[in-house]
Protein backbone atom coordinates (compact mmCIF):
# COMPACT_ATOMS: atom_id res chain seq x y z
CA UNK A 1 0.00 0.00 0.00
CA UNK A 2 1.23 3.63 -1.12
CA UNK A 3 2.17 5.75 1.78
CA UNK A 4 0.50 8.03 1.32
CA UNK A 5 -3.11 6.11 1.29
CA UNK A 6 -5.58 6.84 3.72
CA UNK A 7 -4.98 5.03 7.03
CA UNK A 8 -8.47 4.96 8.30
CA UNK A 9 -9.35 3.04 11.93
CA UNK A 10 -13.20 3.21 10.88
CA UNK A 11 -14.99 1.97 14.37
CA UNK A 12 -17.01 -1.20 14.93
CA UNK A 13 -20.62 0.08 14.92
CA UNK A 14 -23.78 -2.79 15.37
CA UNK A 15 -27.39 -2.21 15.66
CA UNK A 16 -29.33 -0.38 17.44
CA UNK A 17 -25.98 2.17 17.02
CA UNK A 18 -25.85 1.48 13.43
CA UNK A 19 -29.62 2.34 12.78
CA UNK A 20 -29.29 5.58 15.28
CA UNK A 21 -26.39 6.85 12.99
CA UNK A 22 -28.17 6.42 10.27
CA UNK A 23 -30.86 9.10 11.06
CA UNK A 24 -28.27 12.21 10.53
CA UNK A 25 -30.99 14.31 10.14
CA UNK A 26 -32.55 13.28 13.61
CA UNK A 27 -29.10 13.76 15.25
CA UNK A 28 -28.37 17.08 14.12
CA UNK A 29 -31.58 18.72 15.04
CA UNK A 30 -30.86 16.96 18.90
CA UNK A 31 -27.31 18.89 18.49
CA UNK A 32 -29.22 22.02 17.00
CA UNK A 33 -31.61 22.02 19.85
CA UNK A 34 -29.14 20.96 22.48
CA UNK A 35 -25.84 22.30 21.73
CA UNK A 36 -22.54 20.70 21.28
CA UNK A 37 -20.88 18.60 22.65
CA UNK A 38 -23.65 16.38 23.03
CA UNK A 39 -24.33 13.06 24.75
CA UNK A 40 -26.36 10.54 23.41
CA UNK A 41 -26.93 7.06 24.77
CA UNK A 42 -29.32 4.05 24.31
CA UNK A 43 -30.56 2.36 27.48
CA UNK A 44 -31.76 -0.89 25.87
CA UNK A 45 -28.34 -1.74 24.92
CA UNK A 46 -26.53 -1.78 28.28
CA UNK A 47 -28.92 -4.24 29.41
CA UNK A 48 -28.68 -6.60 26.85
CA UNK A 49 -25.18 -6.54 27.71
CA UNK A 50 -25.82 -7.70 30.96
CA UNK A 51 -27.72 -10.51 29.48
CA UNK A 52 -24.95 -11.77 27.02
CA UNK A 53 -22.39 -12.07 30.16
CA UNK A 54 -25.42 -13.80 31.84
CA UNK A 55 -25.62 -16.36 29.20
CA UNK A 56 -22.19 -16.65 29.46
CA UNK A 57 -22.97 -17.71 33.43
CA UNK A 58 -25.58 -20.12 32.01
CA UNK A 59 -23.40 -21.98 29.47
CA UNK A 60 -20.85 -22.59 32.45
CA UNK A 61 -23.70 -23.45 34.79
CA UNK A 62 -22.38 -20.65 36.95
CA UNK A 63 -24.30 -19.13 39.68
CA UNK A 64 -23.54 -15.24 40.48
CA UNK A 65 -24.38 -11.68 39.70
CA UNK A 66 -23.17 -9.36 37.07
CA UNK A 67 -22.05 -5.45 38.56
CA UNK A 68 -21.91 -2.45 36.50
CA UNK A 69 -18.87 -0.30 37.57
CA UNK A 70 -20.56 2.64 37.51
CA UNK A 71 -17.23 4.85 37.18
CA UNK A 72 -17.85 4.11 33.78
CA UNK A 73 -20.20 6.72 32.83
CA UNK A 74 -22.40 8.83 35.17
CA UNK A 75 -25.89 8.40 33.36
CA UNK A 76 -28.56 8.01 35.04
CA UNK A 77 -30.80 6.17 32.01
CA UNK A 78 -28.09 3.53 32.60
CA UNK A 79 -28.24 2.70 36.14
CA UNK A 80 -31.68 3.08 35.94
CA UNK A 81 -31.90 0.33 33.30
CA UNK A 82 -30.00 -1.80 34.89
CA UNK A 83 -31.74 -1.17 38.17
CA UNK A 84 -34.94 -2.81 36.42
CA UNK A 85 -33.08 -6.29 35.41
CA UNK A 86 -33.59 -9.12 37.22
CA UNK A 87 -32.18 -8.21 40.77
CA UNK A 88 -30.42 -11.66 41.37
CA UNK A 89 -28.00 -11.63 38.41
CA UNK A 90 -27.62 -7.59 38.16
CA UNK A 91 -26.19 -5.29 40.82
CA UNK A 92 -23.78 -1.91 40.67
CA UNK A 93 -20.52 -1.42 41.98
CA UNK A 94 -19.98 1.57 43.19
CA UNK A 95 -16.66 3.80 44.09
CA UNK A 96 -17.75 6.83 46.08
CA UNK A 97 -20.26 8.14 48.46
CA UNK A 98 -22.03 10.31 45.45
CA UNK A 99 -22.13 6.92 43.32
CA UNK A 100 -23.90 4.97 45.99
CA UNK A 101 -26.14 7.85 46.74
CA UNK A 102 -26.77 7.79 42.68
CA UNK A 103 -27.04 4.11 42.47
CA UNK A 104 -29.89 3.85 45.15
CA UNK A 105 -31.77 6.45 43.86
CA UNK A 106 -31.83 5.25 40.53
CA UNK A 107 -33.66 2.28 42.44
CA UNK A 108 -31.22 -0.67 43.32
CA UNK A 109 -31.52 -1.69 47.16
CA UNK A 110 -28.93 -2.06 48.98
CA UNK A 111 -28.29 -5.68 48.79
CA UNK A 112 -27.47 -5.72 45.05
CA UNK A 113 -24.93 -3.01 45.75
CA UNK A 114 -21.03 -3.66 46.15
CA UNK A 115 -18.86 -0.71 47.36
CA UNK A 116 -15.08 -0.66 46.09
CA UNK A 117 -12.38 1.63 45.47
CA UNK A 118 -10.94 3.91 48.18
CA UNK A 119 -13.31 4.20 51.04
CA UNK A 120 -14.06 7.61 53.41
CA UNK A 121 -16.08 7.10 57.01
CA UNK A 122 -18.99 8.58 55.11
CA UNK A 123 -19.03 6.11 52.50
CA UNK A 124 -18.49 3.15 54.69
CA UNK A 125 -21.46 3.96 56.99
CA UNK A 126 -24.05 4.33 54.31
CA UNK A 127 -22.74 1.26 52.56
CA UNK A 128 -23.21 -0.76 55.65
CA UNK A 129 -26.25 1.59 56.50
CA UNK A 130 -28.27 -0.06 53.68
CA UNK A 131 -26.64 -3.72 53.73
CA UNK A 132 -24.10 -3.34 50.54
CA UNK A 133 -21.53 -5.68 50.11
CA UNK A 134 -17.93 -4.10 51.25
CA UNK A 135 -14.80 -4.99 49.06
CA UNK A 136 -11.76 -4.27 51.46
CA UNK A 137 -8.70 -3.62 50.50
CA UNK A 138 -6.68 -4.03 53.83
CA UNK A 139 -7.14 -5.33 57.36
CA UNK A 140 -6.88 -1.28 58.39
CA UNK A 141 -9.99 -0.51 56.25
CA UNK A 142 -12.09 -3.62 57.68
CA UNK A 143 -11.34 -2.69 60.94
CA UNK A 144 -12.53 0.94 60.31
CA UNK A 145 -15.61 -0.59 59.15
CA UNK A 146 -16.33 -2.30 61.91
CA UNK A 147 -15.93 0.28 64.54
CA UNK A 148 -18.34 1.79 62.23
CA UNK A 149 -20.77 -1.02 62.31
CA UNK A 150 -19.98 -1.45 66.03
CA UNK A 151 -20.48 2.41 67.01
CA UNK A 152 -23.65 2.60 65.23
CA UNK A 153 -25.48 -0.11 65.69
CA UNK A 154 -25.57 -1.68 62.54
CA UNK A 155 -26.03 -4.88 60.87
CA UNK A 156 -23.69 -7.23 60.09
CA UNK A 157 -22.12 -6.26 57.32
CA UNK A 158 -20.99 -8.52 54.17
CA UNK A 159 -17.70 -8.13 52.93
CA UNK A 160 -15.57 -9.24 50.26
CA UNK A 161 -11.66 -9.54 50.59
CA UNK A 162 -10.01 -7.76 47.95
CA UNK A 163 -6.83 -9.59 47.34
CA UNK A 164 -3.58 -8.50 45.05
CA UNK A 165 0.21 -9.69 44.70
CA UNK A 166 -0.80 -13.26 43.75
CA UNK A 167 2.62 -15.61 44.39
CA UNK A 168 3.47 -19.43 43.96
CA UNK A 169 5.28 -21.29 46.42
CA UNK A 170 6.02 -24.93 47.40
CA UNK A 171 2.57 -25.45 48.12
CA UNK A 172 1.13 -23.70 44.72
CA UNK A 173 2.71 -24.83 41.63
CA UNK A 174 6.01 -24.63 41.72
CA UNK A 175 8.85 -24.16 44.18
CA UNK A 176 10.52 -21.29 45.73
CA UNK A 177 8.46 -17.87 45.52
CA UNK A 178 7.76 -15.65 42.43
CA UNK A 179 4.85 -12.82 41.74
CA UNK A 180 2.44 -13.74 39.00
CA UNK A 181 0.59 -10.93 39.14
CA UNK A 182 1.52 -7.57 38.54
CA UNK A 183 1.41 -4.97 42.12
CA UNK A 184 -1.36 -3.06 42.86
CA UNK A 185 -2.34 0.36 44.96
CA UNK A 186 -5.63 -1.87 45.62
CA UNK A 187 -6.17 -5.10 47.90
CA UNK A 188 -4.34 -7.09 50.56
CA UNK A 189 -1.00 -8.89 48.82
CA UNK A 190 -1.66 -12.81 49.00
CA UNK A 191 2.06 -12.77 51.18
CA UNK A 192 -0.09 -10.82 53.99
CA UNK A 193 -3.40 -12.17 53.84
CA UNK A 194 -2.59 -13.86 57.04
CA UNK A 195 -3.52 -10.65 58.72
CA UNK A 196 -6.90 -10.10 57.14
CA UNK A 197 -7.68 -13.49 58.06
CA UNK A 198 -6.82 -12.73 61.82
CA UNK A 199 -9.18 -9.54 62.00
CA UNK A 200 -11.79 -11.70 59.96
CA UNK A 201 -12.28 -14.25 62.78
CA UNK A 202 -11.53 -12.09 64.99
CA UNK A 203 -14.58 -9.45 64.02
CA UNK A 204 -17.04 -11.88 63.17
CA UNK A 205 -19.70 -10.77 64.99
CA UNK A 206 -19.79 -7.10 63.06
CA UNK A 207 -18.70 -8.51 59.59
CA UNK A 208 -18.98 -11.29 57.34
CA UNK A 209 -16.80 -12.86 54.92
CA UNK A 210 -18.62 -13.58 51.59
CA UNK A 211 -16.01 -14.14 49.09
CA UNK A 212 -12.78 -13.13 48.15
CA UNK A 213 -12.36 -10.62 45.40
CA UNK A 214 -9.24 -9.16 42.61
CA UNK A 215 -9.23 -6.84 39.76
CA UNK A 216 -6.08 -6.90 37.92
CA UNK A 217 -4.53 -4.33 35.14
CA UNK A 218 -4.23 -6.46 32.69
CA UNK A 219 -5.75 -8.39 29.68
CA UNK A 220 -3.44 -11.59 30.17
CA UNK A 221 -5.69 -14.30 30.38
CA UNK A 222 -3.07 -16.76 32.25
CA UNK A 223 -2.34 -14.35 34.64
CA UNK A 224 -6.30 -13.71 35.53
CA UNK A 225 -6.82 -17.35 35.36
CA UNK A 226 -3.77 -17.88 37.66
CA UNK A 227 -5.32 -15.32 40.41
CA UNK A 228 -8.99 -17.36 39.91
CA UNK A 229 -7.70 -20.45 40.55
CA UNK A 230 -5.57 -18.97 43.40
CA UNK A 231 -8.49 -17.30 45.20
CA UNK A 232 -10.72 -20.77 44.85
CA UNK A 233 -7.94 -22.24 47.05
CA UNK A 234 -7.59 -19.68 49.23
CA UNK A 235 -11.60 -19.65 50.00
CA UNK A 236 -10.88 -23.36 51.48
CA UNK A 237 -8.18 -22.17 53.52
CA UNK A 238 -10.77 -19.62 54.42
CA UNK A 239 -13.43 -21.96 55.54
CA UNK A 240 -11.01 -24.45 57.59
CA UNK A 241 -10.75 -21.24 59.70
CA UNK A 242 -14.27 -21.46 60.04
CA UNK A 243 -15.22 -18.45 57.67
CA UNK A 244 -17.83 -19.18 54.94
CA UNK A 245 -16.93 -17.42 51.33
CA UNK A 246 -19.13 -18.65 48.62
CA UNK A 247 -17.70 -16.12 46.21
CA UNK A 248 -15.22 -15.10 43.59
CA UNK A 249 -14.95 -11.26 42.24
CA UNK A 250 -12.94 -11.38 39.26
CA UNK A 251 -13.30 -7.59 38.62
CA UNK A 252 -13.76 -6.26 34.98
CA UNK A 253 -11.26 -5.74 32.52
CA UNK A 254 -13.47 -7.51 29.88
CA UNK A 255 -13.15 -5.19 27.39
CA UNK A 256 -14.57 -3.95 24.32
CA UNK A 257 -13.50 -3.88 20.36
CA UNK A 258 -13.32 -0.19 18.94
CA UNK A 259 -11.99 -0.68 15.71
CA UNK A 260 -13.83 -2.75 12.93
CA UNK A 261 -10.88 -4.17 10.75
CA UNK A 262 -8.13 -6.32 11.95
CA UNK A 263 -6.19 -4.95 8.69
CA UNK A 264 -6.59 -1.45 9.50
CA UNK A 265 -5.39 -1.27 12.72
CA UNK A 266 -2.49 -3.67 12.50
CA UNK A 267 -1.53 -1.17 9.24
CA UNK A 268 -1.93 2.26 11.19
CA UNK A 269 0.51 0.36 14.48
CA UNK A 270 2.81 -0.62 11.40
CA UNK A 271 2.59 2.93 9.83
CA UNK A 272 3.28 4.46 13.55
CA UNK A 273 6.49 2.52 13.74
CA UNK A 274 7.79 3.97 10.38
CA UNK A 275 6.80 7.33 11.13
CA UNK A 276 8.53 7.41 14.56
CA UNK A 277 11.76 6.12 12.68
CA UNK A 278 11.26 8.61 9.90
CA UNK A 279 10.73 6.59 6.87
CA UNK A 280 7.55 8.15 6.16
CA UNK A 281 5.52 11.36 7.12
CA UNK A 282 4.50 12.28 10.52
CA UNK A 283 1.41 10.62 11.15
CA UNK A 284 0.43 12.37 14.63
CA UNK A 285 0.70 16.15 15.78
CA UNK A 286 4.03 17.52 16.01
CA UNK A 287 5.68 13.77 15.95
CA UNK A 288 3.62 12.40 19.01
CA UNK A 289 4.88 8.73 19.06
CA UNK A 290 2.49 7.47 21.92
CA UNK A 291 5.23 6.36 23.66
CA UNK A 292 7.13 5.39 20.65
CA UNK A 293 11.23 6.74 20.02
CA UNK A 294 13.43 6.35 17.28
CA UNK A 295 16.84 5.28 19.11
CA UNK A 296 20.04 4.13 16.70
CA UNK A 297 17.30 3.67 13.66
CA UNK A 298 15.72 1.28 16.31
CA UNK A 299 11.91 1.98 17.87
CA UNK A 300 12.09 1.87 21.32
CA UNK A 301 9.39 2.15 24.24
CA UNK A 302 6.22 0.84 24.42
CA UNK A 303 2.85 2.00 22.88
CA UNK A 304 0.39 3.51 25.22
CA UNK A 305 -2.44 2.01 23.23
CA UNK A 306 -5.22 0.18 23.63
CA UNK A 307 -6.33 -2.88 21.88
CA UNK A 308 -8.83 -1.23 19.21
CA UNK A 309 -9.42 -4.40 17.83
CA UNK A 310 -9.23 -7.86 19.91
CA UNK A 311 -10.19 -10.95 18.66
CA UNK A 312 -11.90 -11.32 22.20
CA UNK A 313 -13.53 -8.89 24.46
CA UNK A 314 -16.64 -8.05 26.69
CA UNK A 315 -18.47 -11.68 27.60
CA UNK A 316 -16.62 -13.58 24.58
CA UNK A 317 -13.37 -12.69 27.11
CA UNK A 318 -14.99 -13.92 29.79
CA UNK A 319 -16.27 -17.09 28.31
CA UNK A 320 -12.31 -17.49 27.38
CA UNK A 321 -11.23 -17.18 30.99
CA UNK A 322 -13.52 -19.89 32.40
CA UNK A 323 -12.52 -22.13 29.23
CA UNK A 324 -8.87 -22.66 29.13
CA UNK A 325 -7.01 -24.60 31.51
CA UNK A 326 -6.09 -22.83 34.93
CA UNK A 327 -2.08 -23.64 35.20
CA UNK A 328 -1.70 -25.47 38.61
CA UNK A 329 -4.51 -27.47 38.77
CA UNK A 330 -5.10 -28.11 35.01
CA UNK A 331 -8.97 -27.77 35.10
CA UNK A 332 -10.76 -24.98 33.40
CA UNK A 333 -11.53 -21.99 36.11
CA UNK A 334 -15.22 -23.06 35.91
CA UNK A 335 -14.84 -26.16 36.82
CA UNK A 336 -13.25 -25.36 39.33
CA UNK A 337 -15.90 -22.89 40.27
CA UNK A 338 -18.38 -25.70 40.76
CA UNK A 339 -16.21 -27.91 42.22
CA UNK A 340 -16.02 -25.92 44.88
CA UNK A 341 -19.78 -24.74 45.03
CA UNK A 342 -18.35 -20.86 44.17
CA UNK A 343 -20.53 -17.64 42.83
CA UNK A 344 -19.25 -15.71 40.46
CA UNK A 345 -19.03 -12.16 40.63
CA UNK A 346 -17.85 -9.73 38.14
CA UNK A 347 -17.96 -5.80 37.64
CA UNK A 348 -18.15 -5.32 34.09
CA UNK A 349 -17.60 -1.49 33.03
CA UNK A 350 -16.66 -0.60 29.99
CA UNK A 351 -17.72 -4.39 28.18
CA UNK A 352 -21.22 -3.62 29.67
CA UNK A 353 -21.91 0.25 28.37
CA UNK A 354 -20.50 -1.37 24.86
CA UNK A 355 -22.22 0.21 21.98
CA UNK A 356 -24.00 1.87 24.45
CA UNK A 357 -23.63 5.41 23.39
CA UNK A 358 -22.04 8.29 21.13
CA UNK A 359 -20.90 11.74 21.56
CA UNK A 360 -21.75 14.34 19.40
CA UNK A 361 -19.31 17.82 18.22
CA UNK A 362 -20.55 20.12 15.35
CA UNK A 363 -17.75 21.43 13.23
CA UNK A 364 -16.83 25.10 13.77
CA UNK A 365 -13.86 25.89 11.66
CA UNK A 366 -11.53 24.11 8.56
CA UNK A 367 -8.51 25.78 7.60
CA UNK A 368 -5.68 24.36 6.01
CA UNK A 369 -2.51 23.27 8.40
CA UNK A 370 0.61 25.86 7.78
CA UNK A 371 3.23 23.18 7.36
CA UNK A 372 1.20 21.01 4.97
CA UNK A 373 -1.06 22.29 2.61
CA UNK A 374 -2.75 18.70 2.29
CA UNK A 375 -3.68 18.84 5.81
CA UNK A 376 -6.45 20.47 7.70
CA UNK A 377 -7.17 21.65 11.09
CA UNK A 378 -11.46 20.57 12.04
CA UNK A 379 -11.81 22.74 15.00
CA UNK A 380 -15.04 21.00 16.82
CA UNK A 381 -17.48 22.37 19.92
CA UNK A 382 -16.24 20.20 21.89
CA UNK A 383 -12.62 19.89 24.18
CA UNK A 384 -10.51 16.92 24.76
CA UNK A 385 -12.10 16.42 28.12
CA UNK A 386 -15.73 16.27 26.33
CA UNK A 387 -14.88 12.56 25.07
CA UNK A 388 -11.29 11.54 26.28
CA UNK A 389 -11.04 8.49 23.70
CA UNK A 390 -7.24 9.22 23.58
CA UNK A 391 -6.72 10.03 27.56
CA UNK A 392 -7.54 6.23 27.34
CA UNK A 393 -5.02 5.03 24.83
CA UNK A 394 -8.54 4.18 22.35
CA UNK A 395 -7.72 5.51 18.80
CA UNK A 396 -10.74 4.88 16.37
CA UNK A 397 -12.36 7.40 13.74
CA UNK A 398 -15.39 9.70 14.29
CA UNK A 399 -18.18 9.58 11.93
CA UNK A 400 -19.14 12.25 9.89
CA UNK A 401 -22.20 13.37 9.56
CA UNK A 402 -23.18 16.02 6.85
CA UNK A 403 -25.29 18.30 7.10
CA UNK A 404 -28.35 18.07 4.79
CA UNK A 405 -27.76 20.95 1.82
CA UNK A 406 -23.98 21.06 2.63
CA UNK A 407 -22.21 19.03 0.20
CA UNK A 408 -18.48 20.61 1.54
CA UNK A 409 -15.83 21.60 0.01
CA UNK A 410 -14.61 20.10 -3.19
CA UNK A 411 -10.77 18.43 -2.47
CA UNK A 412 -9.31 17.51 -5.93
CA UNK A 413 -11.64 15.72 -8.11
CA UNK A 414 -13.94 18.66 -8.88
CA UNK A 415 -16.83 16.57 -8.27
CA UNK A 416 -18.08 18.58 -5.09
CA UNK A 417 -17.86 15.25 -3.18
CA UNK A 418 -14.02 15.49 -2.36
CA UNK A 419 -12.24 12.48 -1.37
CA UNK A 420 -10.15 11.00 1.91
CA UNK A 421 -8.16 13.99 3.54
CA UNK A 422 -6.55 13.45 6.42
CA UNK A 423 -7.31 15.70 9.44
CA UNK A 424 -6.49 16.97 12.78
CA UNK A 425 -9.15 17.52 15.57
CA UNK A 426 -8.54 20.61 17.90
CA UNK A 427 -10.76 21.41 20.78
CA UNK A 428 -12.93 24.67 21.24
CA UNK A 429 -9.99 25.74 24.53
CA UNK A 430 -7.84 28.35 24.49
CA UNK A 431 -4.93 25.59 24.84
CA UNK A 432 -2.44 24.33 22.23
CA UNK A 433 -2.24 21.15 24.04
CA UNK A 434 -6.61 20.60 23.68
CA UNK A 435 -6.56 18.31 20.82
CA UNK A 436 -9.28 16.18 20.12
CA UNK A 437 -7.05 13.51 18.01
CA UNK A 438 -3.24 13.75 18.25
CA UNK A 439 -3.34 11.18 14.93
CA UNK A 440 -4.01 12.18 11.69
CA UNK A 441 -7.91 11.33 11.11
CA UNK A 442 -9.16 10.55 8.26
CA UNK A 443 -12.24 11.36 7.05
CA UNK A 444 -14.09 10.03 3.48
CA UNK A 445 -14.18 14.36 2.55
CA UNK A 446 -13.48 17.46 3.92
CA UNK A 447 -16.10 18.68 6.23
CA UNK A 448 -17.75 21.55 6.46
CA UNK A 449 -18.91 24.12 9.05
CA UNK A 450 -21.85 23.26 10.62
CA UNK A 451 -21.74 19.20 9.91
CA UNK A 452 -21.34 16.92 12.93
CA UNK A 453 -18.60 14.55 13.81
CA UNK A 454 -20.50 11.45 16.22
CA UNK A 455 -17.53 9.75 18.19
CA UNK A 456 -18.70 6.26 18.68
CA UNK A 457 -18.60 4.10 21.65
CA UNK A 458 -17.81 6.49 24.21
CA UNK A 459 -20.51 5.85 26.94
CA UNK A 460 -16.95 3.76 29.13
CA UNK A 461 -15.19 6.48 30.19
CA UNK A 462 -14.69 8.44 27.50
CA UNK A 463 -18.13 10.15 27.36
CA UNK A 464 -18.15 12.02 30.70
CA UNK A 465 -14.90 10.34 32.67
CA UNK A 466 -12.76 13.85 32.45
CA UNK A 467 -14.95 16.12 31.44
CA UNK A 468 -15.28 19.89 33.06
CA UNK A 469 -15.99 23.30 33.04
CA UNK A 470 -12.13 24.90 32.25
CA UNK A 471 -12.75 28.32 30.15
CA UNK A 472 -16.45 28.15 31.04
CA UNK A 473 -17.27 26.35 28.03
CA UNK A 474 -20.52 24.27 28.38
CA UNK A 475 -19.95 20.39 29.65
CA UNK A 476 -22.01 18.56 27.05
CA UNK A 477 -25.22 17.56 27.94
CA UNK A 478 -26.65 13.99 27.88
CA UNK A 479 -29.61 12.33 26.30
CA UNK A 480 -31.35 8.73 26.70
CA UNK A 481 -32.61 7.59 23.30
CA UNK A 482 -34.94 4.74 22.64
CA UNK A 483 -37.12 3.28 19.28
CA UNK A 484 -40.52 3.00 19.32
CA UNK A 485 -43.08 2.19 16.12
CA UNK A 486 -40.17 2.66 14.05
CA UNK A 487 -38.82 6.24 14.86
CA UNK A 488 -36.37 7.66 17.60
CA UNK A 489 -37.39 9.33 20.41
CA UNK A 490 -35.65 11.38 22.98
CA UNK A 491 -35.74 12.81 26.83
CA UNK A 492 -32.75 13.84 29.11
CA UNK A 493 -30.50 11.20 30.63
CA UNK A 494 -31.80 12.63 33.80
CA UNK A 495 -36.13 12.14 32.98
CA UNK A 496 -35.56 8.39 31.83
CA UNK A 497 -37.26 5.68 33.59
CA UNK A 498 -37.25 2.14 32.18
CA UNK A 499 -41.26 2.24 32.58
CA UNK A 500 -43.60 0.01 30.70
CA UNK A 501 -46.36 1.87 28.83
CA UNK A 502 -49.50 -0.19 28.12
CA UNK A 503 -49.52 1.10 24.35
CA UNK A 504 -46.08 2.91 23.90
CA UNK A 505 -43.70 0.20 25.46
CA UNK A 506 -40.89 0.66 26.93
CA UNK A 507 -39.68 3.83 27.43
Amino acid sequence: MAKDAPLYLRPRVEPPLASLLGEARFLHSLVDALGSPLNVLLPEVVAENAARFLSVYRRHRLSGRVYFAHKANRSSALVRRLAACDPVAVGVDVASLGELRHALGCGFTGDRVMATGPKDPQFLWLAARVGATVNVDSAGELRQLVELVRGHGLSRTRVLARLSGFESDAGYGGVGTRVLSRGSRFGTPVAEAEALWSALEEHADAVELVGLAYHLDTTGLEEKARALERCVLLMDECRARGLTPGAVDIGGGFGAEYVAEAAEWERWTTALSEAVLGVRPPLTWRGHGYGLRAEGGTVRGTAALYPAHRTVAGPGYLDELLSRPAPALGRPPATLLLEHLNDLYIEPGRALVDQCGVSLARVLEVRRTSDAPDRYLVRLGMNAGDVSLEEHGVLVDPVLLPRDGAPGEPYGDGTGRGRPVGVHLVGNLCLEADLITRRLVYLPRLPSAGDVLAFVNTAGYAMDFHAHRAQRQPVARTVAVTREAGAWRWCPDEDYWPLIHPEKGPF
